[in-house]
């Protein structure tokens, strides 16, 4: 029976118990058996039961995933055991083998089953651990106990043998019993803490609060260790994506732990706890907050790290003995036979109890053991690694969390004076917010790189220099020497990259400028000079970044030619050091040792950059957080309001009400308070007060001096004054927004009836005590800017903003600002976005929907900024009447109107008049009437058409305004537009709605190549054909290095073992016994030139790629912008109307940021991982060709792991993408709004949106670098699989085959480099695919139609002085904004004779401005013509038409230059004339103070003056181009009345002798006109004089005018 338990040796009776029985080895054995067996007969039943009987168990709900204590090191205990149980596995298989008789299952059987119940035990507690239920653990306590027992008895036994830990057996022993003993120990300790068990009540315990709540899907902290390790729990998510895209609600909320808020509250606490009492005023430090927060977990990556890079080292070492003992076993056969007699007498001394017992040396001797180890220290390593990334991307997440938090809190604190003054602009809060946070977030990403690298160099040398002695340290000098200019050049980038961004920064604001203002540009036709400027621009920033591409060629080629000059040094050295030379393990050893070197070199740049990039940031961060705050509002909070109180009256019964009761109840017994009273007389009326107030925007200058005023409450105030002299600031210094350099603000306390009063309007269920509504509406106004500022949000978010929706309220509001109508064209009515990314409205729109918000807010103070300012006359009257004096003065609000419109001066309770930044006058009209009759007259000959009521017939009609039209405009256009091209639509990719579930499959998981070929050929294709050979070229040469250098060593070694050395050379001691050096030399001779050789060809091959490849990435670049840029320049008007402007911006700057500087690097990176893991996997077959059969299911694996992560990874980016624009957006609109927010007293709403915001993108960031993880692991155990099949398969054929050596070496080391490169495909891949959406939606633009420019007559046939005279005809003329929408002109006729003044009227929608742009050839005329001075326009060329014609746009467009640049950008006039255009447009004086005069600045969008002034700006403009034909748009809409009619003077002198055509918002600017046309749905209704229309009583101009006085 030669398969017995104790083995059937002849001459021994294996059962003899003789000696005692426990001295029998082989029954010592049996008794350890019994335990394993105990464990399976008792586990497997309950696991077959439970499972059975919840055949749901696997989907079980997670929020019973409780860990028991002690959970993460009872999983690093039991992996421990399945190790050493493997190794007592194969040590018993192996001294088994020694034997030589017949076979011992003793040796190996126990070992076998103690690995099966151990994988049980852990499968087992898992089971236990997911349904919560400890009891059962007494199954496992029992085990442990028993294992340790019988594992005690073996080791003692050995011990009284005289077996000590010179044997392996001894070894493993030792270690199992002290494992069993912690896991028995580990098992007390659940009892102790659960009280499970001998214990009267046992511990409830509730898992953790993120696992109840359904929302979190982010289970890294919960699943248990094997799943945490490789990302186990992801799985659903991301092969699940393949089916149907990842959307927000499949990732759900984060872990409490991990949200903003939690992260923000400890680094607030850090940051705050450095403030100490002596010096309250010290900045603390942001570093040490950051360490005090978030100091541990980078710690404990930094171990993973540490432990990770060491097992590392394993992979040459075991290399290294592998290669040699292969030599050994494949040695001479004289050699042989001394072996086996070696192996006989070492057999003879290590037998023991009967058992051979292998010293621990020889062990680790054994190829296929190394081959194992290797496998299993690269799974830990790559296990270690993976951890100690994640680690610190989620505390850098985290970071970045509480970063934003903290920001954003500052913001909202910040002093207003700073924004304005330009001291801290949107754009830093911006780049704070964007950059400066990521930079920190990705500093501590690298941040355990900084102190892990240096170990690993050091460590790396040490090996080195122990394998290859001195020559080793000249190859790793040259590593190390270069690794400072690796830094230089990683320097010189960053700076690069600064300039890039500075000139892109610039560019991008031309852009955005050129496209705002494109109307405007084209009719002046000055659309190829700002096209000029911006290619200029483009132009420095294409040179920093060709230098960019340069540095970036020099990094990419350091990191490939270090390895190549490493080895060349070290070889080459090691050739004059040590004639002997090296054998091919250790060669092989050290290239791979090399390789390992090498990156932390190259990373070490990269991460000393971005900490030096990590100072900068929290320089910027620290000054960020030290800048000065707003006053603190006590005013606000009612703490001065005791000096209010003072004056007062007891206010009768009404403070005796019961707080506690309801509101409700009050009611009944509190009568409606009568219309409101007349003018206040006591100071309990007021209910804004300031005394004595000097206010300032920062500069020591105050901009308001000596302001003494009261507001009324419950009355409406108007503050009226010319353009600039403070109204707007008046009310910002009363919301505390400016700096009071003197004097104060009081705010009344309300009294409680007015409180009560205030609840019967308030609409919430009224359940509320009197308590709440007073604190919920204390001092919050409700606060119209005169800039409109809109949310990112719906049209409904943003005028109810955040109060409680009440549709009866809503509608009253909706209709007192006559949004209505314009609702109905959104294309999802009031639910449609609007905002920077949304709709683009028109000024009035937005301007009516920021009134309606301040109506809308239940608060007893209004303040509006002049809300008519972009309304035409019927909109402003409706607002006034239905909004003002009804809704308002109903609730009885204070309401505190700035406005020019004078004509509502009657309807005041109150009125402050302004001038130069102090008050003229204040009181009643009745006042100022008896009191200051030369202001009254003044004001009476500027309003100069009373109040009439409005007759309701008009103003039905004309409620839809001006601007609807635009919006119609847009909106017939989209559908047209997406019948037209459904496959352009790019941002509608992400909705792919396709039922058909297998052709989204297929869309979802392809490269696109087409976009790639596209990018491809932009960049040339000399140069696409130079980067492919160059490539290829080089990757056989590099392979050829390491080829020759296997043949090379092994051809030495070979030539030793022939020149008949001793055999201490094969043992590997190098003595330096005499031997003939001929062959040796004779061998270098014909080596080391061919080595040098290659390795030269290498490092230029090397030079060479970088180059092309980042060149190729240059030129596409060029190529992409500048046509992007020609054709949208030269698009129609249309194209604008169709596309909102954000979209356009975002091809300019994200896109082409990602052409520029991110596709490059990643097209190089995938070619060249790709081929080196092609020619790896070459290299390895071609020397085991039994790989290949292995290589099969590996590829099939990889295959799909790349399949899904890369849909899954898209989906992901997308998500992180998408979610990081609201959040930047929120910012933004933040810092754009602050003045509203805090007047509406809305800080907790936004910071509450803020965190939600940043949660959310966290969340995708997260899962996205979980994601990444998850591939990781996956390629990295695949590759392992690789390393350990190729070793496996080298042995397997050595046995058979008579192959070198150094060969296996050679395949072993590139095995090992597959791993690194297995990941940088998928993920290159993922990049790319993602990057090219970029091409793709440039390419999308690419294929505009551009305006037809040429026309059929030539420049030069035209006259020089064309048009003179001004006469215009128009003929059946027929006009359509796209050939697929409908006419707006219908066969409009009509003669202009030259120099009459034409006035043209109707409402909105009429026709008038298409009229307008007809001139200008900017609509599509497609019957009919327009004759000017006898020539058809139709027939010019565009750029001399509009060249010649000058027109005032109704919204007033400035860019940011000089003055000078505005008026005149082709620099073709004088000064003098330019100086005159401003006295004609009254701006003179005013230029005149500015420093710098007409070269003074104007900042973007002409921020730095008033509306008022910018429209003066845009008539000085037109001017300045003595064109005999000037098109006014109803170009005075936002000026006041004083300003507006010295112009219409000015027009009628400065322009007698021309041709004026203007278009008429207020009819009484025609009134003047030689002719007036009426204009009705695109047809002519009257035409005629003013004089003549007036007298027909029931015409259109008639009823307007009456309208209108």
């Amino acid at each position: 029976m030669a398969l017995s338990f104790c083995g059937n040796d002849k001459g021994i009776n294996p059962y003899s118990v003789v000696k005692g029985t426990l001295n029998n080895g082989c029954f010592v054995d049996a008794l350890n058996l019994v335990p394993h067996v105990f464990l399976l007969f008792i586990t497997f039943p309950i696991l077959f039961i439970g499972w059975g009987s919840q055949s749901s168990k696997v989907q079980i709900h997670h929020n019973t995933w409780l860990h028991f204590p002690g959970h993460n090191m009872r999983w690093i205990l039991t992996f421990s055991l399945l190790f050493v149980h493997v190794c007592e596995f194969a040590e018993g298989i192996v001294s088994d083998k020694m034997m030589l008789k017949t076979t011992h299952l003793h040796l190996f059987l126990p070992a076998f089953m103690g690995f099966i119940a151990a994988t049980t035990s852990v499968v087992y507690y898992h089971n236990i651990e997911t349904s919560n239920f400890p009891k059962l653990l007494l199954v496992l306590f029992i085990y442990w106990v028993l294992a340790f027992i019988t594992k005690s008895i073996k080791l003692w036994k050995f011990a009284a043998h005289e077996v000590g830990p010179q044997y392996l057996r001894f070894c493993i022993t030792a270690l199992l019993v002290l494992l069993y003993g912690l896991l028995m120990a580990v098992e007390i300790n659940v009892i102790r803490v659960r009280k499970y068990v001998f214990f009267a009540n046992p511990q409830k315990v509730k898992p953790p609060e993120d696992l109840q709540d359904l929302g979190v899907r982010f289970l890294q902290p919960f699943v248990n260790l094997l799943s945490k390790a490789t990302y186990w729990w992801m799985n659903p998510l991301i092969i699940g994506a393949h089916k149907r895209p990842i959307e927000l609600k499949k990732i759900g909320k984060l872990p409490i732990a991990m949200r903003a808020l939690t992260n923000y509250l400890k680094l607030k606490d850090a940051y705050e706890d450095q403030r100490t009492a002596e010096d309250p005023n010290k900045a603390p430090s942001i570093w040490r907050s950051m360490y005090r927060a978030f100091g541990r977990p980078i710690l404990l990556s930094s171990t993973f790290r540490y432990l990770a890079d060491l097992l590392g080292f394993a992979g040459p070492l075991c290399i290294c003995g592998i290669v040699k003992y292969l030599k050994k076993d494949k040695l001479s056969e004289q050699y042989k036979a001394k072996a086996l007699e070696a192996m006989m007498i070492s057999v003879a001394n290590n037998t023991k109890m009967d058992v051979y017992f292998i010293p621990s040396t020889e062990l680790l001797q054994n190829p296929s053991v190394l081959a194992v180890l290797l496998f299993l220290a690269l799974i830990l390593q790559r296990t270690f690694l993976q951890a100690s990334y994640y680690v610190t991307i989620e505390t850098g997440i985290n970071l970045r969390g509480a970063l934003l938090a903290m920001i954003y809190n500052k913001i909202l604190r910040l002093s207003t004076s700073n924004m304005s003054m330009g001291e801290m602009t949107i754009g830093q809060i911006n780049n704070l917010v964007a950059i400066e946070t990521n930079q920190l977030m990705w500093f501590f990403f690298l941040c355990p790189n900084l102190w892990a690298m240096p170990v690993q160099i050091i460590m790396g040398v040490i090996l080195l220099y122990y394998l290859l002695g001195w020559s080793a340290l000249v190859g790793a000098s040259v590593i190390v020497l270069l690794a400072p200019v690796q830094y230089l050049i990683a320097t010189k980038l960053a700076d690069t990259q600064k300039s890039t961004l500075e000139h892109s920064t610039d560019r991008l604001k031309k852009t955005s400028e050129i496209l705002k203002g494109i109307k405007l540009l084209k009719l002046y036709a000055w659309e190829n000079i700002f096209c000029d400027s911006v290619e200029e621009t483009r132009g420095k920033e294409l040179t920093s970044l060709r230098t960019f591409a340069f540095y970036t060629s020099m990094s990419i080629f350091m990191n490939a030619a270090i390895p190549i000059a490493a080895v060349l040094a070290t070889f080459v050295m090691s050739h004059f050091l040590n004639e002997k030379g090296p054998t091919p393990h250790e060669a092989f050893a050290a290239l791979a040792l090399f390789h390992i070197l090498v990156t932390p070199l190259f990373l070490l740049s990269t991460v000393v950059r971005f900490a030096v990039k990590a100072l900068v940031s929290v320089e910027k961060l620290n000054e960020f957080l030290q800048s000065d705050e707003i006053g603190d509002d006590s005013w606000r909070n009612g703490d001065m309001s005791v000096s209010m109180e003072a004056g007062k009256k007891p206010s009768g019964g009404t403070k005796a009400m019961n707080r506690k009761q309801p509101i409700r109840y009050q009611m009944d017994n509190y009568e409606l308070p009568t219309r409101r009273q007349m003018r206040p007389t006591e100071t309990e009326d007021v209910a804004v007060k300031v005394s004595n107030g000097s206010f300032t925007w920062g500069s020591n200058l105050s901009t308001l001096s000596d302001i003494n005023i009261c507001i009324p409450t419950g009355q409406l105030t108007m503050i009226v004054g010319q353009v600039g002299c403070g109204k707007s600031s008046l009310l910002l210094a009363m919301l505390g927004e400016m700096q009071t350099i003197d004097g104060r603000v009081y705010w009344s306390k309300q009294s409680d009836n007015e409180m009560a009063h205030e609840g019967n309007t308030s609409w919430s269920g009224a359940e509320e005590s009197d308590e709440d509504v007073r604190s919920k509406n204390r001092y919050s106004v409700a606060y119209a800017t005169q800039k409109s500022w809109l949310l990112n949000a719906t049209v409904e978010e943003n005028i109810t903003f955040g109060s409680p929706f009440n549709k009866q309220r809503y509608k009253t509001v909706i209709d007192a600002c006559s949004l209505q109508p314009d609702i109905d064209l959104l294309p999802f009515g009031d639910q449609t976005e609007i905002g920077e990314r949304g709709i683009n409205l028109s000024g009035g729109q937005r301007q009516r929907i920021c009134v309606a918000r301040a109506l809308y807010q239940n608060t007893n103070i209004v303040f509006l900024d002049d809300p008519f300012s972009a309304l035409d006359i019927h909109l402003s009257d409706h607002l006034m009447q239905e909004g003002i004096l009804k809704f308002l003065q109903d609730d009885k609000r204070t309401v505190v109107l700035v406005t020019h419109k004078l004509q509502y001066l009657i309807h005041a309770d109150w009125i402050i008049a302004m001038k130069d930044g102090s008050v003229l006058r204040e009181g009643t009209l009745k006042d100022i009437q008896t009191h200051d009759i030369e202001l009254y007259e003044h004001w009476k000959t500027l309003m100069n058409r009373q109040d009439h009521g409005l007759e309701k017939d008009i103003q039905q009609d004309s409620q839809t305004t001006l601007e609807r039209k635009t919006l119609r405009r847009a909106f017939y256009s989209r559908e047209t537009k997406n019948q037209m091209d459904d496959e352009d639509e790019e941002e509608e990719e992400e909705e792919e709605d396709d039922d058909n579930m297998s052709t989204t499959t297929n869309r979802r998981s392809k490269v696109p190549w087409r976009v790639c070929w596209c990018y491809l050929s932009s960049g040339g294709f000399f140069m696409v054909f130079l980067m492919v050979s160059s490539k290829l070229l080089k990757h056989s040469v590099i392979v050829a290095i390491d080829y020759w250098l296997a043949i090379w060593t092994s051809s030495k070694t070979n030539a030793t073992s022939v020149s008949g050395t001793n055999e201490s050379n094969i043992t590997g001691n190098f003595t330096n016994s005499t031997r003939p050096a001929d062959p040796h030399s004779e061998i270098d001779s014909y080596y080391l030139p061919v080595f040098v050789t290659l390795c030269a060809a290498g490092i230029t091959l090397c030079l060479i790629t970088s180059l092309t490849v980042e060149f190729l990435g240059v030129s596409a670049a060029t190529n992409l912008h500048h046509n992007l840029l020609n054709k949208i320049i030269h698009a129609p008007i249309r194209f604008f109307d169709i596309t909102p402007l954000g979209l356009i911006i975002n091809r300019f700057s994200a896109d082409t940021n990602i052409i520029d500087q991110h596709i490059p690097p990643t097209l190089e990176s995938l070619t060249r991982s790709t081929l080196l893991l092609l020619s790896a996997i070459g290299v390895i077959s071609s020397i085991t060709p039994a790989f290949l059969i292995a290589l099969i299911p590996l590829a099939v694996a990889f295959y799909f792991i790349q399949k899904y992560f890369r849909v899954a990874s898209k989906d992901l980016q997308d998500l992180d993408d998408s979610t990081q624009l609201p959040l930047l957006c929120h910012f933004s609109e933040t810092a754009e709004g602050l003045t509203t927010i805090r007047a509406f007293r809305h800080e907790a709403r936004f910071k509450q949106r803020m965190l939600e915001l940043t949660d959310t993108n966290n969340t995708a960031y997260l899962f996205l670098s979980a994601a990444n993880r998850w591939l990781e692991v996956r390629t990295d155990y695949l590759g392992a699989v690789i390393v350990l099949t190729a070793a496996g398969a080298s042995i397997w054929s050595l046995e058979y085959s008579h192959d070198h050596g150094a060969l296996v070496g050679l395949g072993l080391t590139y095995a090992l480099t597959v791993t690194n490169y297995l990941n940088w495909v998928v993920r290159n891949l993922a990049d790319l695919e993602v990057q090219m959406a970029a091409v793709k939606k440039v390419n999308s633009f690419l294929g505009t139609e551009s305006e037809n420019y040429e026309g059929s007559m030539d420049a030069s046939q035209v006259p020089e002085n064309w048009p003179q005279t001004g006469e215009i005809k128009i003929q059946d003329l027929c006009v359509r904004y796209d050939p697929m929408l409908k006419p707006v002109l219908k066969h409009v006729n009509m003669y202009i004779e030259p120099g009459q003044k034409v006035g043209i009227c109707g409402r909105t929608g009429s026709g008038k401005s298409s009229l307008s742009l007809a001139f200008f050839n900017m609509v599509d005329i497609f019957e009919g013509k327009i004759v000017i001075d006898g020539i058809d326009i139709c027939k010019l060329p565009l750029q001399t038409l509009r060249s010649r014609l000058s027109i005032i746009l109704q919204d007033p467009v400035l860019f940011s230059g000089s003055i000078r640049f505005n008026l005149d950008p082709e620099r073709t006039c004088s000064d003098d004339r330019l100086w005159e255009a401003l006295e004609i447009a009254q701006l003179k004086n005013m230029v005149k103070t500015l420093p710098g005069g007409l070269d003074a600045v104007v900042t973007e969008a002409g921020e730095n003056f008033s509306v008022g002034q910018r429209q003066l700006f845009c008539l000085a403009r037109a001017f300045v181009r003595k064109s005999s034909i000037l098109i006014m748009d109803e170009a005075t809409a936002s000026i006041d009345m004083a300003t507006e009619n010295i112009l219409q003077k000015v027009v009628m002198t400065a322009f007698a002798d021309r041709t004026v055509v203007t278009i008429a918002h207020r009819v009484h600017t025609i009134l003047e006109a030689d002719l007036v046309i009426v204009m009705k749905r695109g047809n002519i209704l009257e035409y005629d004089k003013p004089e003549t229309l007036l007298e027909q009583e029931d015409g259109m101009f008639a009823s307007f005018v009456r309208a209108d006085m």
